[in-house]
């Protein structure tokens, strides 16, 4: 098992900036990858990035590309999306979770967080 946790949420006006953070524990050998979803409300999950833990790789979808960066620290466990130039259409839940291989496919992850809310006022 895999124990993942998201934090750094909130409210923040368009144009601003949050770093989220999702620290794992358990058996986090077992993960390969770590990606960052999101989802707002009605809405399927949606696939944002990427990054393979051994190399630091990333992959972005496009809709953040240049606006979102994906980083990790192994040493604390823990993987980072900052999130800059935010839009009132970033609103929504963001979750992590992690792969045993690189995927952008929400069926190849197999352990989430409770996800944490991100809210982009106009």
């Amino acid at each position: 098992q895999v124990q993942l946790v998201e934090s750094g949420g909130g409210l923040v006006q368009a144009g601003g900036s949050l770093r989220l953070s999702c620290a794992a524990s358990g058996r986090t050998f077992r993960s390969f990858a770590m990606g960052w979803f999101r989802q707002a409300p009605g809405k399927s999950r949606d696939f944002l990035a990427v990054i393979i833990l051994s190399t630091g790789s990333t992959h972005y979808h496009d809709s953040v590309m240049g606006r979102f960066s994906i980083s990790r620290d192994n040493a604390k466990s823990t993987v980072y999306l900052q999130m800059n130039s935010l839009k009132p259409d970033d609103t929504a839940v963001y979750y992590c979770a992690s792969a045993p291989k690189f995927s952008r496919s929400i069926q190849d992850y197999q352990y989430w967080g409770q996800g944490t809310q991100v809210t982009v006022s106009s």
